[in-house]
Protein backbone atom coordinates (compact mmCIF):
# COMPACT_ATOMS: atom_id res chain seq x y z
CA UNK A 1 0.00 0.00 0.00
CA UNK A 2 1.39 3.92 -0.97
CA UNK A 3 2.83 5.59 1.97
CA UNK A 4 1.39 8.72 2.18
CA UNK A 5 4.35 11.73 2.54
CA UNK A 6 4.83 14.58 3.79
CA UNK A 7 3.51 16.60 1.12
CA UNK A 8 0.19 15.84 1.04
CA UNK A 9 -0.06 18.76 3.48
CA UNK A 10 0.71 21.21 0.75
CA UNK A 11 -1.44 22.72 -2.05
CA UNK A 12 -0.54 23.28 -5.34
CA UNK A 13 0.22 26.96 -6.00
CA UNK A 14 0.21 28.64 -9.70
CA UNK A 15 3.84 28.49 -11.16
CA UNK A 16 6.49 30.63 -10.34
CA UNK A 17 4.56 32.05 -7.18
CA UNK A 18 5.52 31.13 -3.46
CA UNK A 19 2.85 27.90 -2.46
CA UNK A 20 -0.03 29.53 0.40
CA UNK A 21 1.24 27.80 4.10
CA UNK A 22 -1.70 25.48 4.55
CA UNK A 23 -4.53 26.80 7.69
CA UNK A 24 -4.33 24.44 11.12
CA UNK A 25 -7.36 23.37 9.83
CA UNK A 26 -6.78 22.17 6.36
CA UNK A 27 -4.02 19.70 8.07
CA UNK A 28 -6.28 18.59 10.46
CA UNK A 29 -8.56 17.60 7.93
CA UNK A 30 -5.92 15.74 5.90
CA UNK A 31 -4.35 14.32 9.18
CA UNK A 32 -8.43 12.79 9.99
CA UNK A 33 -8.64 11.03 6.42
CA UNK A 34 -4.92 9.64 7.61
CA UNK A 35 -6.08 8.61 10.96
CA UNK A 36 -9.31 6.87 9.37
CA UNK A 37 -7.18 4.81 7.13
CA UNK A 38 -5.44 3.67 9.81
CA UNK A 39 -2.43 5.43 8.67
CA UNK A 40 -1.17 6.41 12.89
CA UNK A 41 2.13 7.55 11.55
CA UNK A 42 1.45 10.10 9.05
CA UNK A 43 -1.83 10.36 10.79
CA UNK A 44 0.38 11.76 14.11
CA UNK A 45 2.69 13.77 11.79
CA UNK A 46 -0.03 15.89 10.79
CA UNK A 47 -1.54 16.18 14.00
CA UNK A 48 1.62 17.96 15.17
CA UNK A 49 1.70 20.10 12.16
CA UNK A 50 -1.32 21.47 12.94
CA UNK A 51 -0.33 22.07 16.90
CA UNK A 52 3.15 24.35 15.18
CA UNK A 53 0.59 26.39 13.61
CA UNK A 54 -1.93 26.59 16.41
CA UNK A 55 -0.68 25.27 19.88
CA UNK A 56 -3.99 25.19 21.40
CA UNK A 57 -5.56 23.24 18.89
CA UNK A 58 -7.38 20.75 21.33
CA UNK A 59 -9.04 18.41 18.43
CA UNK A 60 -5.47 17.38 17.57
CA UNK A 61 -4.55 16.84 21.19
CA UNK A 62 -7.66 15.02 21.66
CA UNK A 63 -6.82 12.89 18.36
CA UNK A 64 -3.15 12.27 19.34
CA UNK A 65 -4.28 10.94 22.96
CA UNK A 66 -6.49 8.24 20.65
CA UNK A 67 -3.34 7.34 18.71
CA UNK A 68 -1.98 6.86 21.85
CA UNK A 69 -4.75 4.79 23.26
CA UNK A 70 -5.23 2.72 20.11
CA UNK A 71 -0.98 2.22 20.62
CA UNK A 72 -1.93 0.23 24.31
CA UNK A 73 0.02 3.98 25.85
CA UNK A 74 -2.73 5.27 28.40
CA UNK A 75 -0.75 6.97 30.71
CA UNK A 76 0.59 9.31 27.47
CA UNK A 77 -3.18 9.46 26.41
CA UNK A 78 -4.71 10.47 29.01
CA UNK A 79 -2.24 13.07 29.03
CA UNK A 80 -2.87 14.29 25.64
CA UNK A 81 -6.52 14.31 26.24
CA UNK A 82 -6.34 16.10 29.58
CA UNK A 83 -4.92 18.71 28.07
CA UNK A 84 -7.63 18.86 25.06
CA UNK A 85 -10.12 19.41 27.93
CA UNK A 86 -8.11 21.81 29.66
CA UNK A 87 -8.50 24.09 26.54
CA UNK A 88 -12.16 22.91 25.67
CA UNK A 89 -14.07 21.13 28.56
CA UNK A 90 -17.34 21.82 27.08
CA UNK A 91 -16.44 19.22 24.57
CA UNK A 92 -18.40 16.16 24.88
CA UNK A 93 -16.27 13.71 22.59
CA UNK A 94 -12.62 14.56 25.08
CA UNK A 95 -14.67 13.54 27.90
CA UNK A 96 -15.97 10.50 26.20
CA UNK A 97 -12.44 9.58 24.71
CA UNK A 98 -11.36 9.61 28.18
CA UNK A 99 -13.79 7.60 29.87
CA UNK A 100 -13.37 5.18 26.93
CA UNK A 101 -9.09 5.07 27.78
CA UNK A 102 -9.99 5.08 31.71
CA UNK A 103 -12.38 1.82 31.42
CA UNK A 104 -9.40 0.16 29.48
CA UNK A 105 -6.78 1.05 31.98
CA UNK A 106 -9.18 -0.70 34.74
CA UNK A 107 -10.49 2.90 36.29
CA UNK A 108 -13.95 2.35 36.26
CA UNK A 109 -15.07 5.11 38.68
CA UNK A 110 -12.68 7.74 36.54
CA UNK A 111 -14.52 6.39 33.81
CA UNK A 112 -17.61 6.64 34.83
CA UNK A 113 -17.35 10.41 36.08
CA UNK A 114 -16.00 11.31 32.34
CA UNK A 115 -19.06 9.53 30.77
CA UNK A 116 -21.48 11.39 32.83
CA UNK A 117 -19.80 14.16 32.08
CA UNK A 118 -19.67 13.70 28.54
CA UNK A 119 -23.98 13.22 29.02
CA UNK A 120 -24.26 16.42 31.01
CA UNK A 121 -22.71 17.81 28.11
CA UNK A 122 -24.44 16.11 25.63
CA UNK A 123 -27.54 13.90 27.30
CA UNK A 124 -28.76 12.40 24.06
CA UNK A 125 -25.41 10.82 23.09
CA UNK A 126 -25.98 7.27 22.02
CA UNK A 127 -22.45 6.19 22.16
CA UNK A 128 -21.61 7.26 25.33
CA UNK A 129 -24.63 5.91 27.05
CA UNK A 130 -23.71 2.18 25.37
CA UNK A 131 -20.12 2.79 26.76
CA UNK A 132 -20.92 4.28 30.56
CA UNK A 133 -23.46 0.54 30.54
CA UNK A 134 -20.28 -1.62 29.52
CA UNK A 135 -18.67 -0.06 32.46
CA UNK A 136 -21.68 -0.23 34.97
CA UNK A 137 -22.45 -4.12 33.56
CA UNK A 138 -18.42 -5.24 34.17
CA UNK A 139 -19.08 -3.88 38.29
CA UNK A 140 -22.00 -6.00 38.48
CA UNK A 141 -24.33 -3.42 38.25
CA UNK A 142 -26.60 -4.83 35.66
CA UNK A 143 -29.72 -3.06 36.10
CA UNK A 144 -28.35 0.55 35.63
CA UNK A 145 -26.47 -0.73 32.15
CA UNK A 146 -29.49 -2.37 31.03
CA UNK A 147 -30.84 1.61 31.45
CA UNK A 148 -28.00 3.10 29.71
CA UNK A 149 -28.67 0.32 26.90
CA UNK A 150 -32.61 0.96 26.68
CA UNK A 151 -31.83 5.22 26.44
CA UNK A 152 -29.41 4.41 23.76
CA UNK A 153 -31.72 2.60 21.78
CA UNK A 154 -34.45 5.21 22.25
CA UNK A 155 -31.97 7.40 20.35
CA UNK A 156 -31.37 5.07 17.88
CA UNK A 157 -33.59 2.32 17.59
CA UNK A 158 -31.40 0.30 15.19
CA UNK A 159 -28.50 0.49 17.04
CA UNK A 160 -27.24 -3.33 17.34
CA UNK A 161 -24.67 -3.06 19.66
CA UNK A 162 -26.92 -1.18 22.15
CA UNK A 163 -29.45 -4.65 21.52
CA UNK A 164 -26.48 -7.04 21.74
CA UNK A 165 -25.24 -5.24 25.05
CA UNK A 166 -28.55 -4.88 26.57
CA UNK A 167 -28.73 -8.90 26.04
CA UNK A 168 -25.74 -9.24 28.33
CA UNK A 169 -27.75 -7.09 30.49
CA UNK A 170 -30.53 -9.20 30.48
CA UNK A 171 -28.44 -12.08 31.11
CA UNK A 172 -26.90 -10.79 34.23
CA UNK A 173 -30.23 -10.31 35.56
CA UNK A 174 -31.23 -13.63 34.93
CA UNK A 175 -33.44 -13.52 31.85
CA UNK A 176 -31.92 -15.85 29.33
CA UNK A 177 -35.10 -16.13 26.80
CA UNK A 178 -35.30 -11.90 26.60
CA UNK A 179 -31.16 -11.79 26.26
CA UNK A 180 -31.35 -14.54 23.32
CA UNK A 181 -34.54 -12.42 21.62
CA UNK A 182 -32.17 -9.19 21.59
CA UNK A 183 -28.85 -10.91 20.34
CA UNK A 184 -31.71 -12.09 17.65
CA UNK A 185 -32.61 -8.82 16.58
CA UNK A 186 -29.06 -6.83 17.04
CA UNK A 187 -28.08 -10.06 14.39
CA UNK A 188 -30.85 -9.42 12.38
CA UNK A 189 -29.77 -5.64 12.30
CA UNK A 190 -26.45 -6.32 11.85
CA UNK A 191 -25.55 -9.81 10.05
CA UNK A 192 -21.86 -9.36 10.64
CA UNK A 193 -21.87 -7.80 14.56
CA UNK A 194 -19.27 -10.47 15.97
CA UNK A 195 -19.75 -9.17 19.42
CA UNK A 196 -23.76 -10.24 19.05
CA UNK A 197 -22.58 -13.46 17.55
CA UNK A 198 -20.49 -14.37 19.90
CA UNK A 199 -22.93 -13.90 22.79
CA UNK A 200 -25.58 -15.47 20.94
CA UNK A 201 -23.18 -18.35 20.44
CA UNK A 202 -22.77 -18.62 24.29
CA UNK A 203 -26.56 -18.47 24.73
CA UNK A 204 -27.15 -21.27 22.59
CA UNK A 205 -24.33 -23.20 24.18
CA UNK A 206 -25.63 -22.47 27.77
CA UNK A 207 -29.23 -23.75 26.95
CA UNK A 208 -27.50 -27.05 25.70
CA UNK A 209 -27.84 -26.31 22.06
CA UNK A 210 -24.15 -27.42 20.80
CA UNK A 211 -24.20 -28.07 17.48
CA UNK A 212 -25.87 -24.43 16.64
CA UNK A 213 -23.95 -23.27 19.61
CA UNK A 214 -20.40 -24.18 18.16
CA UNK A 215 -20.68 -23.26 14.89
CA UNK A 216 -22.29 -19.98 16.17
CA UNK A 217 -18.79 -20.10 18.19
CA UNK A 218 -16.43 -19.86 15.70
CA UNK A 219 -17.21 -16.11 15.48
CA UNK A 220 -15.09 -15.59 18.80
CA UNK A 221 -12.03 -14.55 16.14
CA UNK A 222 -14.00 -11.72 15.20
CA UNK A 223 -14.37 -10.36 18.40
CA UNK A 224 -11.70 -7.76 19.97
CA UNK A 225 -11.06 -9.92 22.67
CA UNK A 226 -9.64 -13.00 20.05
CA UNK A 227 -8.24 -11.08 17.24
CA UNK A 228 -4.85 -10.83 18.73
CA UNK A 229 -4.84 -14.51 19.64
CA UNK A 230 -5.63 -15.75 16.70
CA UNK A 231 -3.25 -17.80 14.57
CA UNK A 232 -2.50 -17.26 11.15
CA UNK A 233 -1.00 -20.48 10.05
CA UNK A 234 -0.31 -21.17 6.44
CA UNK A 235 -2.04 -24.94 7.09
CA UNK A 236 -5.51 -24.96 6.49
CA UNK A 237 -7.86 -25.66 9.89
CA UNK A 238 -9.09 -29.27 10.65
CA UNK A 239 -13.06 -29.61 10.00
CA UNK A 240 -13.11 -33.11 11.52
CA UNK A 241 -12.80 -34.65 8.02
CA UNK A 242 -10.98 -38.27 8.41
CA UNK A 243 -7.26 -38.08 7.48
CA UNK A 244 -4.86 -40.91 7.62
CA UNK A 245 -1.25 -40.46 8.18
CA UNK A 246 -1.38 -36.51 8.40
CA UNK A 247 -0.34 -34.63 11.05
CA UNK A 248 -3.05 -32.14 13.64
CA UNK A 249 -1.45 -29.63 15.54
CA UNK A 250 -4.13 -28.88 18.31
CA UNK A 251 -3.38 -25.81 20.53
CA UNK A 252 -4.93 -24.17 23.75
CA UNK A 253 -5.68 -20.76 22.79
CA UNK A 254 -7.49 -19.49 26.05
CA UNK A 255 -7.60 -20.39 29.92
CA UNK A 256 -5.90 -23.30 31.67
CA UNK A 257 -9.20 -24.03 32.59
CA UNK A 258 -10.06 -24.42 28.43
CA UNK A 259 -7.36 -26.15 28.57
CA UNK A 260 -8.12 -28.94 30.94
CA UNK A 261 -11.20 -29.37 29.61
CA UNK A 262 -10.96 -29.21 26.14
CA UNK A 263 -7.96 -31.56 26.10
CA UNK A 264 -9.79 -34.79 26.11
CA UNK A 265 -10.87 -33.72 22.18
CA UNK A 266 -7.47 -35.12 21.26
CA UNK A 267 -8.54 -38.97 21.45
CA UNK A 268 -11.04 -37.95 19.16
CA UNK A 269 -9.01 -36.61 16.79
CA UNK A 270 -6.57 -39.51 16.77
CA UNK A 271 -9.61 -41.82 16.10
CA UNK A 272 -9.97 -40.44 13.08
CA UNK A 273 -6.48 -41.06 11.81
CA UNK A 274 -4.35 -38.60 12.66
CA UNK A 275 -1.17 -38.11 14.65
CA UNK A 276 -1.91 -35.84 17.26
CA UNK A 277 0.85 -33.29 18.40
CA UNK A 278 -0.58 -29.87 21.30
CA UNK A 279 0.75 -27.12 22.18
CA UNK A 280 -0.27 -26.21 25.59
CA UNK A 281 0.74 -22.95 28.23
CA UNK A 282 3.93 -24.16 29.99
CA UNK A 283 2.33 -25.00 33.45
CA UNK A 284 0.40 -27.47 31.76
CA UNK A 285 3.32 -29.17 29.58
CA UNK A 286 4.16 -32.14 32.20
CA UNK A 287 0.60 -32.74 33.48
CA UNK A 288 -0.52 -33.44 29.83
CA UNK A 289 2.52 -34.76 28.26
CA UNK A 290 1.10 -38.22 28.73
CA UNK A 291 -2.32 -37.58 27.47
CA UNK A 292 -4.06 -40.88 25.31
CA UNK A 293 -3.53 -40.65 21.88
CA UNK A 294 -0.93 -37.67 21.65
CA UNK A 295 2.26 -38.32 19.92
CA UNK A 296 3.91 -35.03 21.59
CA UNK A 297 3.15 -31.94 23.55
CA UNK A 298 4.93 -29.13 23.60
CA UNK A 299 4.88 -25.65 25.90
CA UNK A 300 3.57 -22.35 24.28
CA UNK A 301 6.50 -20.55 22.73
CA UNK A 302 9.08 -24.01 21.65
CA UNK A 303 9.52 -24.04 18.00
CA UNK A 304 6.59 -26.37 16.64
CA UNK A 305 7.23 -29.42 15.11
CA UNK A 306 6.09 -29.91 11.25
CA UNK A 307 2.35 -30.34 11.05
CA UNK A 308 -0.29 -30.58 8.08
CA UNK A 309 -3.72 -29.44 9.70
CA UNK A 310 -4.09 -27.02 12.63
CA UNK A 311 -7.16 -26.65 14.91
CA UNK A 312 -7.52 -23.95 17.85
CA UNK A 313 -9.06 -26.53 20.90
CA UNK A 314 -12.05 -24.83 21.41
CA UNK A 315 -12.97 -25.48 17.84
CA UNK A 316 -13.04 -29.16 18.03
CA UNK A 317 -16.11 -29.73 19.49
CA UNK A 318 -17.71 -27.88 16.27
CA UNK A 319 -14.76 -29.96 13.78
CA UNK A 320 -16.38 -33.01 16.10
CA UNK A 321 -20.32 -32.39 15.79
CA UNK A 322 -20.44 -32.24 19.99
CA UNK A 323 -24.60 -32.80 20.85
CA UNK A 324 -24.96 -32.76 24.27
CA UNK A 325 -25.76 -36.24 24.43
CA UNK A 326 -22.23 -36.86 22.30
CA UNK A 327 -19.94 -34.94 24.99
CA UNK A 328 -16.96 -37.02 25.83
CA UNK A 329 -17.91 -37.47 29.23
CA UNK A 330 -15.99 -40.14 30.94
CA UNK A 331 -13.11 -39.50 33.67
CA UNK A 332 -10.94 -39.41 34.69
CA UNK A 333 -8.67 -38.68 31.58
CA UNK A 334 -5.85 -36.64 33.54
CA UNK A 335 -3.87 -38.42 35.72
CA UNK A 336 -1.38 -37.50 38.37
CA UNK A 337 2.13 -39.02 38.96
CA UNK A 338 2.09 -42.12 40.98
CA UNK A 339 4.72 -41.60 42.71
CA UNK A 340 4.10 -37.65 43.64
CA UNK A 341 0.65 -39.38 44.97
CA UNK A 342 1.50 -42.10 47.21
CA UNK A 343 4.02 -39.27 49.19
CA UNK A 344 1.32 -37.09 49.58
CA UNK A 345 -1.29 -39.45 51.17
CA UNK A 346 1.86 -40.93 53.51
CA UNK A 347 2.45 -36.75 54.31
CA UNK A 348 -1.26 -36.01 54.90
CA UNK A 349 -1.89 -39.35 57.02
CA UNK A 350 1.30 -38.25 59.20
CA UNK A 351 -0.37 -34.40 59.80
CA UNK A 352 -4.12 -34.93 60.05
CA UNK A 353 -4.64 -38.39 60.30
CA UNK A 354 -8.52 -39.88 59.43
CA UNK A 355 -9.79 -36.60 59.17
CA UNK A 356 -11.85 -35.65 55.50
CA UNK A 357 -9.37 -33.62 53.58
CA UNK A 358 -11.09 -30.88 51.74
CA UNK A 359 -9.14 -28.52 48.75
CA UNK A 360 -10.35 -25.14 48.70
CA UNK A 361 -10.04 -22.59 45.91
CA UNK A 362 -12.27 -19.39 46.56
CA UNK A 363 -10.81 -17.02 43.59
CA UNK A 364 -9.81 -17.48 39.77
CA UNK A 365 -7.41 -15.53 38.03
CA UNK A 366 -7.69 -11.41 39.01
CA UNK A 367 -6.59 -10.50 35.59
CA UNK A 368 -6.20 -7.08 36.22
CA UNK A 369 -4.49 -6.35 33.36
CA UNK A 370 -8.15 -6.98 31.19
CA UNK A 371 -11.02 -5.19 32.32
CA UNK A 372 -13.16 -8.00 31.21
CA UNK A 373 -11.04 -10.37 32.73
CA UNK A 374 -11.61 -8.41 36.37
CA UNK A 375 -14.86 -8.26 36.00
CA UNK A 376 -15.19 -11.51 35.71
CA UNK A 377 -13.26 -12.69 38.48
CA UNK A 378 -15.16 -10.22 40.76
CA UNK A 379 -18.42 -12.51 39.90
CA UNK A 380 -16.41 -15.65 40.46
CA UNK A 381 -14.32 -14.96 43.41
CA UNK A 382 -15.48 -15.43 47.32
CA UNK A 383 -13.60 -12.99 50.11
CA UNK A 384 -11.94 -15.86 51.63
CA UNK A 385 -12.79 -14.63 55.22
CA UNK A 386 -16.62 -15.38 53.89
CA UNK A 387 -15.56 -19.48 54.33
CA UNK A 388 -15.09 -19.24 58.00
CA UNK A 389 -18.81 -21.21 58.53
CA UNK A 390 -17.41 -24.49 56.37
CA UNK A 391 -13.89 -24.21 58.38
CA UNK A 392 -15.78 -24.78 62.02
CA UNK A 393 -16.70 -27.96 60.80
CA UNK A 394 -15.68 -31.35 63.01
CA UNK A 395 -13.83 -33.86 61.53
CA UNK A 396 -12.73 -32.32 58.67
CA UNK A 397 -9.11 -30.63 57.55
CA UNK A 398 -9.27 -27.71 55.02
CA UNK A 399 -6.56 -27.29 52.48
CA UNK A 400 -6.03 -24.48 50.16
CA UNK A 401 -5.65 -24.87 46.83
CA UNK A 402 -5.21 -21.37 46.27
CA UNK A 403 -2.23 -20.37 44.23
CA UNK A 404 -2.64 -16.46 43.04
CA UNK A 405 -5.48 -14.33 44.51
CA UNK A 406 -6.11 -12.93 47.63
CA UNK A 407 -4.78 -14.83 50.69
CA UNK A 408 -6.74 -16.54 53.41
CA UNK A 409 -6.76 -14.50 57.04
CA UNK A 410 -4.33 -16.87 59.08
CA UNK A 411 -6.79 -17.81 61.52
CA UNK A 412 -8.92 -19.56 59.11
CA UNK A 413 -7.00 -22.60 59.95
CA UNK A 414 -6.22 -23.86 56.25
CA UNK A 415 -3.15 -26.07 55.69
CA UNK A 416 -1.56 -24.57 52.62
CA UNK A 417 1.08 -26.36 50.20
CA UNK A 418 1.09 -24.48 47.27
CA UNK A 419 4.17 -22.57 47.92
CA UNK A 420 5.16 -26.34 47.08
CA UNK A 421 3.52 -26.08 43.81
CA UNK A 422 5.39 -25.54 40.49
CA UNK A 423 2.68 -26.63 38.06
CA UNK A 424 -0.51 -28.07 37.59
CA UNK A 425 1.06 -31.60 37.64
CA UNK A 426 1.94 -31.07 41.13
CA UNK A 427 -1.13 -29.43 42.19
CA UNK A 428 -2.37 -32.57 40.70
CA UNK A 429 -0.70 -35.00 42.93
CA UNK A 430 -2.24 -32.80 45.56
CA UNK A 431 -6.18 -33.19 44.44
CA UNK A 432 -5.69 -36.87 43.96
CA UNK A 433 -4.67 -37.49 47.74
CA UNK A 434 -7.50 -35.54 49.05
CA UNK A 435 -11.11 -36.67 49.62
CA UNK A 436 -12.87 -34.17 47.76
CA UNK A 437 -12.37 -29.71 46.43
CA UNK A 438 -14.82 -27.00 46.86
CA UNK A 439 -13.91 -24.41 44.05
CA UNK A 440 -14.86 -21.14 42.30
CA UNK A 441 -15.32 -21.56 39.18
CA UNK A 442 -11.52 -21.91 38.16
CA UNK A 443 -8.94 -23.85 36.62
CA UNK A 444 -8.14 -26.24 39.71
CA UNK A 445 -12.25 -26.82 39.37
CA UNK A 446 -11.29 -28.59 36.40
CA UNK A 447 -8.53 -30.31 37.25
CA UNK A 448 -10.19 -31.75 40.16
CA UNK A 449 -12.78 -33.05 37.97
CA UNK A 450 -10.90 -34.13 35.21
CA UNK A 451 -8.64 -36.10 37.44
CA UNK A 452 -12.20 -37.80 38.58
CA UNK A 453 -12.63 -36.08 41.98
CA UNK A 454 -15.39 -35.07 43.96
CA UNK A 455 -15.87 -31.23 43.03
CA UNK A 456 -18.41 -28.81 44.37
CA UNK A 457 -18.52 -25.92 42.43
CA UNK A 458 -19.79 -22.56 43.82
CA UNK A 459 -20.96 -20.64 40.62
CA UNK A 460 -21.95 -17.23 40.20
CA UNK A 461 -25.84 -16.28 39.46
CA UNK A 462 -25.27 -15.99 35.67
CA UNK A 463 -23.12 -19.15 34.92
CA UNK A 464 -20.30 -19.57 32.57
CA UNK A 465 -22.02 -21.22 29.51
CA UNK A 466 -20.05 -24.64 29.71
CA UNK A 467 -22.32 -24.93 33.43
CA UNK A 468 -25.78 -25.02 31.43
CA UNK A 469 -28.78 -23.20 32.71
CA UNK A 470 -31.10 -24.94 35.80
CA UNK A 471 -28.72 -28.16 35.84
CA UNK A 472 -26.67 -29.03 39.31
CA UNK A 473 -24.89 -32.19 37.40
CA UNK A 474 -21.79 -31.96 34.65
CA UNK A 475 -22.05 -33.82 31.12
CA UNK A 476 -18.83 -32.63 31.08
CA UNK A 477 -17.67 -33.69 34.68
CA UNK A 478 -19.60 -36.48 36.66
CA UNK A 479 -18.17 -36.07 39.60
CA UNK A 480 -19.18 -32.13 39.53
CA UNK A 481 -22.26 -30.41 42.19
CA UNK A 482 -22.85 -27.26 41.21
CA UNK A 483 -23.81 -24.74 43.86
CA UNK A 484 -25.32 -21.57 42.33
CA UNK A 485 -25.91 -18.19 43.63
CA UNK A 486 -29.75 -18.21 43.87
CA UNK A 487 -29.56 -14.17 43.20
CA UNK A 488 -26.64 -12.24 42.38
CA UNK A 489 -23.70 -11.69 44.76
CA UNK A 490 -25.59 -14.06 47.11
CA UNK A 491 -22.86 -16.20 48.29
CA UNK A 492 -24.18 -16.41 52.02
CA UNK A 493 -26.94 -18.79 50.26
CA UNK A 494 -24.54 -21.05 48.67
CA UNK A 495 -22.17 -21.91 51.40
CA UNK A 496 -25.35 -22.28 53.72
CA UNK A 497 -26.16 -24.91 51.44
CA UNK A 498 -22.71 -26.36 51.27
CA UNK A 499 -22.08 -26.35 55.10
CA UNK A 500 -25.31 -28.55 55.65
CA UNK A 501 -24.19 -31.08 52.70
CA UNK A 502 -20.96 -31.12 54.50
CA UNK A 503 -22.56 -31.96 57.46
CA UNK A 504 -24.20 -34.55 56.18
CA UNK A 505 -21.02 -36.56 54.71
CA UNK A 506 -20.31 -39.49 56.42
CA UNK A 507 -17.04 -38.99 58.08
CA UNK A 508 -14.08 -40.73 56.61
Amino acid sequence: MKRHSRQTATKQGRPGLRQPALSAEAVFAEASRHHQAGYLDEAEHLYRQVLAIESRHADSLNRLGTIAWQRGHHDRAIDLIGRAIAIDGENASFHSTLGAVLDEQGRPDAAIASFCTALRLRPNYPEVLNDLGNVLLKQARPEQAAACYRLALEITPDNPGAYSNLGKALQEQGHPEEAFTCFQRAIALAPDLPDARHNRAMALLARGDMAAGWQEYEWRWRTPQMTRFRRDFPQPQWQGEAAPGQTLLIHAEQGFGDTLQFCRYASLAAARGLRVIMEVQPPLLRLLRDLPDVDRVVARGEELPQFDLHCPMLSLPFALGTTLATIPGDTPYLHADATQVVAWKARLAATVGQRQRIGLVWAGNPRAHLAVGAALDRHRSIPPERLASLLDLPGRQFFSLQKDGPAAPAGLGLIDHMAEMKDFADTAALVVALDMVISVDTAVAHLAAALGRPVWLLDRFNPCWRWLLGRRDSPWYPTLRIYRQPRPGDWDAVLTEVARDLGNLGQT
